[in-house]
């Protein structure tokens, strides 16, 4: 899998500027490129049948990636002073607070959730900084139907990039397949997004 864009909205203070900080971003960046499918791949493959494909089983590759390098998974604790905001995707432990990133496995609503609750945390100073990860939309269309895609989520970008805060990360990263390939094995759905609402069909 690759990375199309990082864009982010805050990158701001000590840590933004550490080393702690480029070792975070490169844990990420090789979750995401070693991301491939079918398993023992050399890239990432997807079959494009509209709306066809999950989404939690590319997730979690990240995820077991991250783990091997210190990160904990489904990880829970206060991150919005008041509420119970629900367990974060992927969370590592710096001299600097807490960083989280979140997969997105939702619609347009789901990835607004988020990124305010990425904000409100580095806020509250519950965390120091975090990383939405969504599908560019050519990829989307052949996820699980209704997923948020950057794309879809952009226009919204000038509400994050007027935050003012001083000591943070905040960001959004879009990812994408290496290749269309119909003859692989759609990949299996779970009960994330609409996964279930909606019948795949050929482009």
């Amino acid at each position: 899998m690759r990375i199309v864009e990082e864009k982010f909205f805050i990158r701001e203070g000590t840590f933004s500027k550490s080393a702690t900080f480029e070792d975070v971003l490169q844990d990420i960046r090789d979750g995401i490129s070693s991301i491939t499918y079918p398993a023992g791949s050399q890239g990432f493959s997807v079959n494009p049948v509209k709306n066809g494909n999950g989404v939690k089983p590319i997730k979690e590759n990240l995820i077991a990636h991250l783990r091997q390098r210190g990160w904990r998974h489904e990880s829970r604790f206060k991150i919005i002073d008041g509420i119970n905001a629900g367990p974060i995707d992927s969370v590592i432990s710096t001299e600097h607070g807490e960083f989280a990133i979140e997969w997105e496995t939702g619609n347009i609503s789901s990835s607004h959730r988020a990124l305010n609750k990425i904000a409100v945390g580095i806020i509250q100073k519950h965390i120091i900084g975090g990383i939405l990860i969504v599908p560019e939309r050519d990829f989307a269309q052949y996820l699980t139907d209704r997923i948020g895609n950057y794309r879809e989520i952009k226009p919204y970008f000038v509400m994050y990039d007027s935050l003012q805060i001083t000591e943070g990360i905040m960001g959004v990263i879009s990812v994408t397949y290496d290749k269309l390939d119909p003859t692989v094995p759609l990949i299996p759905k779970g009960n994330d997004g609409n996964s279930k609402k909606r019948t795949p069909t050929k482009k």
